[in-house]
């Protein structure tokens, strides 16, 4: 299964970073980001509770001290859109008004890192993504 992900990969790192497809998931990182900031501002919580918690998802990057692979997975299941939908879901049917707040932040981390091309994780490390290679491109430099 993992040789799978790993021959599309060198395809999909070719391309270059302002292909259509990679600008289209910014311009959704970008919606996400501004609806869930206007709809944390409906909600009446704190702007500082959004500051206060708004890197907190990025806290998951320490499960690359285990290993690329367990810090991939780790990273990638608190940067989906699953776990703040399942707490707001939680947050409305349960009336814990709380919750809502939180999810919004969740959410708008998760759509402003999708806006900077961070993306989901692949095992080879933390800068091969769903939206590309992070950082610059190496420069190949032949020996003379």
């Amino acid at each position: 299964m993992a040789g799978s992900s790993s021959v599309n990969r060198p395809s999909l790192f070719s391309r270059s970073s302002s292909s259509s497809v990679v600008l289209l998931l910014r311009a959704e990182g970008l919606a996400i980001a501004a609806i869930s900031a206007l709809l944390y501002a409906r909600t009446g919580a704190s702007w500082w509770l959004f500051v206060a918690l708004w890197l907190a998802p990025d806290l998951s990057m320490l499960g690359y001290l285990r290993g690329s692979c367990s810090g991939a997975r780790i990273y990638n299941a608190v940067h989906t859109y699953a776990g703040p939908a399942v707490l707001a879901l939680w947050a409305l049917t349960l009336s814990a008004r709380m919750l809502l707040p939180i999810s919004l932040i969740w959410i708008n981390h998760i759509g402003v890192d999708r806006l900077l091309g961070y993306g989901l994780k692949y095992s080879d490390g933390f800068g091969w993504t769903h939206l590309g290679r992070l950082g610059k491109p190496r420069e190949v430099t032949q020996p003379e």
